[in-house]
């Protein structure tokens, strides 16, 4: 019996290949827009409600000239406490117009994940799956009608305010 590994393509892009990772963070980078329509006037925090769905959680961790470096996450709530999933940290480069996923984890349950590509690193099938994830993730939250947008009228975080943990900014669709 001949057994040999199958690529498949997904949206026309061969699986697993370079070129297809590639086209997976620019179709990453043209989602995470759709959800986040202005990237430089949302606040720090700011949370996604839509009726019917989980709320979703945007954190901002780094904004530079040519990156921004975010994390969307759900939060769940066990005996032990609120934790974040997939709790997935994202890296936006601006001038070449991709997205990679460059952190994600699962703080507790039976089958705690981590995933960071700053401190490990992973071949390029480990990396397409992560990135495939974040793809069929944001087509989720998009289809539920999650979105960011500055016109909401989230408030502002200052040094004067409560600390983001203690703030709940609430998006209506």
């Amino acid at each position: 019996m001949k057994c040999c590994l199958r690529q498949e393509a997904v949206y026309g892009v061969r699986a697993h290949t370079f070129a297809g990772l590639m086209d997976l963070y620019e179709s990453n980078y043209i989602r995470l827009r759709n959800l986040v329509a202005d990237l430089n006037v949302m606040p720090a925090v700011a949370v996604s409600h839509v009726p019917g769905a989980l709320d979703l959680h945007l954190q901002f961790l780094e904004r530079c000239r040519f990156t921004t470096t975010l994390g969307l996450t759900y939060c769940f709530q066990d005996e032990e406490g609120a934790f974040p999933a997939p709790d997935i940290r994202v890296r936006i480069y601006h001038d070449a117009q991709v997205a990679e996923v460059i952190a994600c984890g699962r703080r507790r349950g039976l089958h705690h994940a981590e995933y960071n590509r700053l401190h490990h690193h992973y071949p390029l099938t480990e990396k397409w799956r992560m990135n495939r994830f974040l793809h069929k993730w944001l087509g989720y939250c998009l289809r539920q009608g999650h979105r960011f947008a500055p016109e909401r009228g989230y408030p502002l975080l200052n040094e004067a305010s409560k600390s983001a943990e203690d703030i709940l900014l609430i998006a209506e669709p």
